[in-house]
């Protein structure tokens, strides 16, 4: 159980002046992150449960997988780059580069095709060896021209980033789609299952493959979709066009225009990088192969923005229960042992509990309450002291109704 009172943050009335996307207002108001500078952000405790959060939700879709997890370092050598021609900033502008003190030069993380590509080079050397798959969870640093739309597009950011090294094709797609539907799991178990899409795109500066986002309804978004009406399918705007129609037998009359979040990405690279790298492999007839290379994104940080743009109301946060912080936010109104008591009871229940102790008004206790977005509030005042009723309030539907503490620990649970 966490206690207001022992938290060093504090929820405020206003939001800095030059925020506006309004993730970011209720986060920062809500006391989930601190802004550094334009499109920096430290996750501060409430802010960095919810990250927590997310990335279970996203890890235990990639171990279903088959994926290992595992931390690559963020300094970066320049010459796994130069061998593909992605160091320069022609080809890749977001680059954050510097110099070590005998002059070499390093990049810091803006991906980690290259690096983990030679990193398998130690552990990649026959067809028994394959198939290989490892993720991680990573800040990543991207010189983004504006960062805007707060922590939806950041210079630095939490992503998860996964590695797949196949035999060929075949074993390739068979990964790749299993990939598609794990993200999807994701986002349904995020709750946005029903607004988000596996839309068609370009490889931008990762690939010139083919690729398919993963694209979330979104007022806030910066990306234009075409949504099918039927087929449960997307096209991004940039390859919206009458050859990209011609191929998958449809009109511009099958779509609906709309405005979305990417969530996700899915990379095929094909065996290019790893022949340009040099790794390969003997097959069963002891002959040497190029191994087959896809990459796959979820962007936590913006994930977290996503939910709040996607969930918040007038009054403030509102997390589904998977990924709150707490899933119950207790307002203590009274001193009576009583309260006390049953506080103890809701911590030996094992419910995730936020409790607010502090020496305010009622008023300001339910204003933080709902600016905070837990998805369950109790109030523990004069009418519990009384006759034992708990008040409940849902935050998510405002539904309010009086429990007893047995059904408030069954309908939490559920």
């Amino acid at each position: 159980m966490q206690r207001m009172t022992q938290l060093f943050t504090k929820t405020r009335k206003t939001a800095p002046a030059d925020e506006v996307a309004m993730n970011a207002q209720l986060l920062i108001r809500a006391g989930y992150v601190h802004k550094e500078m334009a499109g920096v952000y430290s996750y501060l405790p409430l802010g960095y449960r919810v990250l927590q959060n997310i990335k279970k939700i996203v890890n235990v879709e990639m171990e279903k997988l088959g994926s290992s997890e595992i931390i690559m370092s963020t300094l970066q050598h320049k010459e796994n780059w130069t061998v593909t021609d992605r160091w320069s900033d022609a080809n890749v502008d977001v680059w954050f580069k510097s110099k070590l003190k005998n002059d070499t030069e390093v990049g810091f993380g803006w991906s980690h095709e290259e690096p983990i590509t030679n990193l398998m080079k130690s552990h990649i050397e026959s067809y028994k060896d394959l198939p290989v798959y490892v993720h991680q969870f990573q800040n990543k640093l991207r010189n983004e021209t504006r960062a805007k739309s707060g922590i939806m597009r950041c210079r630095e950011f939490v992503m998860k980033d996964m590695y797949s090294y196949s035999l060929n094709e075949d074993e390739h797609m068979k990964f790749y789609n299993a990939t598609t539907e794990a993200y999807m799991n994701v986002y349904r178990a995020l709750g946005l299952g029903q607004i988000t899409y596996v839309t068609s795109a370009s490889g931008g500066v990762f690939t010139d493959k083919f690729s398919h986002e993963f694209q979330t309804v979104c007022d806030a978004g910066e990306d234009i979709i075409y949504v099918h009406k039927t087929a449960g399918y997307a096209i991004n705007e940039e390859v919206y066009n009458p050859e990209t129609l011609a191929k998958m037998n449809a009109t511009e009359t099958d779509f609906d225009k709309k405005k979305a979040a990417e969530v996700g990405n899915i990379f095929t690279f094909g065996t290019g990088k790893c022949e340009q790298m040099g790794l390969v492999f003997k097959d069963n007839a002891g002959v040497s192969q190029p191994v087959f290379l896809g990459s796959y994104g979820i962007g936590i940080t913006r994930l977290m923005g996503v939910l709040v743009e996607v969930f918040a109301d007038e009054r403030g946060l509102v997390w589904p229960t998977n990924v709150a912080p707490y899933t119950l936010h207790v307002v203590g109104l009274s001193d009576d042992p009583k309260v006390g008591e049953t506080i103890a009871a809701i911590e030996s229940a094992g419910i995730s509990t936020l409790y607010d102790d502090r020496d305010v008004s009622a008023g300001a206790k339910f204003a933080d309450a709902d600016l905070l977005g837990m998805p369950y509030r109790i109030t523990l005042g004069k009418k519990f002291v009384e006759n034992g009723e708990i008040e409940l309030k849902i935050r998510a539907t405002g539904e309010e109704k009086l429990v007893t503490l047995e059904q408030l620990i069954a309908a939490v649970r559920a």
